[in-house]
């Protein structure tokens, strides 16, 4: 009789979901499922898209064979990870600091939280253009700070060297109040009784920080850690409007590349096949994440 009961109800909440089916299958699933097809073909994006034009273009594998042998694909692909290397751990201790500090009451903290989180509400053309002023080597005033402790600052938007560096320096700046905010609520979930119990037992600051706030903060942290890797692979932006790629291909990474060889070069099947295998890697690496969080992530029971 219940399960009777159940589809029943079922079949009457089959009209009120159809809708989202719709969408979800329409607007996600078949450009997907279009995707993977076009990223087995030589497909210029400018044909018809039709299953004629894809049947009389189809190449199979041989766009992922070719990005995989090509030492384009493994440079980029350094350069991602580089940026990864140098943006995670900054934006972490920059979100960490900020909403430590947040979560303190003190004289005037409203209007450093709305500061504080201004970034991340400007668009990335507007944070890559003030940016690209900021570290301009002629008139930024990053060098002119510099400058007044006698450091000659150097070219950063057209140094081989600098130039990535200048870019994780605009994603902390943009990304350190979106990370903040969820770690500050985390701050803010924790029971102040440990502390409390903590110092009756005589812990100081530091041992409260590192013994309980963090290990009750770590729940929050994984999150953080899972967004802003994905976030860091679709590094796109702030690449294209401040080094276009450069100089000398310095900053070229992985949704560059797809941009380039599909918008400019007109070459779509080769772009999905890299969107693919971009799509892979974070596929892995979240799932290793995901797998790894059993040995240092601690829920509250």
């Amino acid at each position: 009789m219940k399960k009777k009961r159940r589809i029943k109800d079922l079949l009457q909440s089959v009209p009120f979901m159809l809708p989202s089916f719709v969408g979800m299958i329409v607007f996600s699933l078949l450009p997907i499922l279009i995707s993977i097809i076009i990223s087995l073909t030589d497909w210029n994006g400018l044909d018809a898209l039709n299953w004629k034009t894809l049947s009389g273009h189809f190449i199979g594998i041989d766009n992922y064979i070719k990005i995989l042998t090509t030492a384009e694909f493994w440079k980029v692909l350094g350069h991602t990870l580089y940026y990864i290397v140098l943006y995670i751990p900054l934006v972490f201790v920059a979100a960490l600091g900020v909403a430590v500090i947040l979560n303190k009451s003190m004289k005037g903290i409203t209007v450093f939280r709305i500061m504080y989180y201004i970034p991340v509400l400007t668009s990335w053309v507007a944070a890559s253009l003030i940016w690209k002023w900021v570290l301009s080597p002629q008139y930024g005033i990053f060098n002119q700070l510099l400058s007044f402790v006698g450091i000659k600052g150097p070219s950063w938007l057209t140094s081989e060297v600098w130039a990535m560096p200048a870019i994780v320096l605009a994603s902390v700046w943009k990304d350190m109040g979106f990370f903040g905010l969820f770690l500050l609520s985390g701050l803010k979930a924790i029971d102040v009784g440990y502390y409390e119990a903590a110092r009756v037992d005589g812990a100081g600051k530091s041992k409260q920080f590192f013994r309980i706030t963090l290990p009750l903060l770590t729940p929050s942290i994984f999150f953080c850690l899972i967004m802003s890797l994905i976030n860091a692979f679709q590094l796109f932006p702030q690449v294209m409007i401040m080094t276009e790629g450069g100089p000398n291909g310095a900053t070229q990474v992985m949704v560059e590349r797809i941009y380039t060889y599909g918008f400019k070069y007109f070459k779509m099947g080769y772009a999905s096949a890299y969107s693919w295998l971009l799509f892979i890697i974070i596929f892995i690496l979240t799932g290793v994440q995901m797998k790894l969080q059993k040995g240092w992530v601690h829920y509250e029971s």
